[in-house]
């Protein structure tokens, strides 16, 4: 058995050898292709496994090593603490320092789904980028009326059927004039590339089992539940409820010592896609949801609005995983105070 560290670049890889006793086979630089790999393996003639650390070009480079059927785990690139806190960091040595982890199976694993799921998640969240650039158009529309001390005429949405004709009929000084005429014209090209490729994700799917279910929970949407149901993928690989809300980052960091506990922030280095996704639609939830709309205001009475909503979420995602968990749909029932914890899911 040989073990491959890969210390994966842009074009190329640099990759270790490690036999089963941790000598070292070689240490090379090998360009990112099958014809290389391949070349590669082929030379080494015996089974091989193999780490690659997370990073821009991690899922390349892993569908390109398990065609070769080599078994190959993916390495939290921040827990990796030999190369992370080294004084001296070479490829060469971040290589072969891969491999001697994963002789030693020391590896900090993440999950990788199916090729199929990471091409769909590349779609939810193109989706979401593109919604992250219409509100900076939106803010940028904002800001251009706003230095010319234009007041809005009490529309509820100006980017709706009554404020566009607003913004329409609208003189300003030149070059603001044809800064705004721009700025609506991508604004309502960005509209139509989101209306594209949320046609994708209905396409893609719309047969998703774990989208359903998460959907008849309040707050989520056609969107919000797609991209939970997406991130989650498998929810066996969650023991309980608070391994998915601390994978979601809804768990705030504890310090104990000597008796005394102190809570900080949230969790960093958590599922960021998640963890959106629970917070948009708690504040969601408290709109439809009377369950969740008590739970929001015992909270807020001893916490700030934001932390009493990220107690929301952080139940939301408790629900999800309960519903994911038993394959059924949301049930609201009321809310009680003094009741079990999942009692009332």
């Amino acid at each position: 058995m040989y073990y491959l560290g890969v210390d994966c670049h842009k074009k190329y890889s640099q990759v270790a050898v490690l036999d089963g006793e941790g000598k070292l086979k070689m240490n090379l630089r090998v360009q990112n292709n099958k014809e290389h790999f391949a070349s590669l393996v082929d030379n080494l003639g015996q089974p091989c496994q193999a780490v690659i650390e997370t990073g821009y070009t991690w899922g390349i480079m892993y569908d390109i090593l398990t065609e070769f059927g080599i078994d190959v785990k993916v390495a939290h690139a921040l827990k990796v603490k030999a190369i992370a806190s080294a004084k001296i960091k070479t490829d060469t040595i971040d290589a072969r320092t891969l491999a001697e982890l994963l002789r030693a199976n020391l590896i900090p694993e993440v999950y990788v789904p199916a090729k199929d799921i990471r091409s769909q998640k590349d779609i939810i969240r193109q989706r979401c980028w593109l919604v992250k650039l219409k509100t900076m158009l939106k803010n940028r529309i904002h800001q251009v009326i706003g230095r010319n001390h234009i007041e809005s005429p009490g529309f509820s949405d100006i980017f709706g059927v009554g404020g566009r004709k607003f913004l329409n009929s609208l003189e300003l000084p030149q070059p603001d004039q044809d800064i705004l005429r721009q700025d609506l014209s991508l604004f309502d090209f960005i509209n139509e590339q989101i209306k594209l490729t949320e046609k994708w994700i209905e396409d893609f799917l719309a047969d998703n089992h774990y989208r359903k279910i998460i959907q008849t929970i309040p707050g989520f949407g056609k969107i919000l539940s797609t991209l939970v149901a997406l991130e989650i993928n498998d929810i066996n690989r969650f023991n309980y409820p608070g391994k998915l809300a601390a994978y979601s980052g809804l768990v705030p960091t504890t310090y104990a010592s000597g008796g005394k506990v102190f809570h900080g922030d949230l969790l960093p280095g958590c599922n960021r896609w998640l963890r959106y996704a629970f917070v948009e639609a708690a504040w969601k939830s408290i709109v439809v949801s009377p369950y969740c709309r008590s739970l929001y205001d015992r909270l807020k009475k001893r916490k700030c609005s934001n932390t009493a909503i990220v107690a929301v979420a952080r139940r939301l995602s408790e629900i999800a995983y309960l519903c994911l968990k038993e394959n059924r749909c949301y049930e609201e029932r009321p809310y009680k105070l003094y009741e079990k914890r999942f009692a009332k899911i």
